[in-house]
């Protein structure tokens, strides 16, 4: 890839334009209308989904380099991604709690329909949870926009007994692969 100054996050997620600016990267940031899949392997399904995000963006603004990303937790084979509703953040928390999960993210690189897409997984073991504990995460609102429906960087910090990996890939993206992906396509920030 060439060199380039515009870097573009496919996302609409918060915590992923926190986690770039910390990187001190000077990045927009554009919502990707594309059609995510949600069957298939975990790595696959999650670098797919980020490839689909990068291109669509990378291709409605040439020249740019877009970032994608797809974030989703497993368990046991099954994938959790996003609760379609409280009863399902529920449901998902109740099955986490107490147990070890991996979480997986899939990242895009694009320009164009040229793309570097890798993952990285990350292991986590959760404390058991009451289910007034459960409940009252669940009030908050926080689970509602993340996979597993939990975000370790709020208040289910304090249920995350241990991990092994990234934590920024836990927020959603693994901020040293980013990083080598960035260097690998000649985007130089620093």
């Amino acid at each position: 890839m060439t060199r380039t100054r515009r870097l573009i996050l496919a996302s609409s997620s918060p915590r992923r334009l926190e986690l770039l600016r910390a990187m001190g990267l000077d990045v927009e940031q554009i919502t990707s209308s594309a059609v995510e899949i949600s069957e298939g392997e975990p790595a696959p399904l999650a670098m797919e989904n980020a490839r689909r995000k990068a291109v669509s963006v990378s291709a409605a603004v040439p020249g740019a380099l877009a970032l994608g990303a797809d974030t989703v937790v497993i368990l046991d084979g099954t994938i959790f991604g996003k609760p379609r509703d409280e009863a399902d953040a529920a449901r998902m928390l109740g099955i986490l709690q107490g147990r070890g999960h991996d979480v997986v993210t899939g990242v895009c690189l694009a320009r164009g329909q040229a793309a570097d897409t890798r993952y990285e997984r990350t292991a986590v073991r959760f404390a058991s949870m009451s289910e007034r504990e459960i409940l009252a995460y669940i009030a908050t609102g926080d689970p509602m926009d993340k996979a597993g429906a939990y975000g370790i960087q709020g208040m289910t910090r304090m249920y995350v007994e241990g991990i092994r990996g990234s934590y920024d890939n836990v927020m959603g993206l693994p901020t040293a692969l980013v990083r080598r992906m960035l260097l690998d396509a000649g985007y130089e920030w620093i």
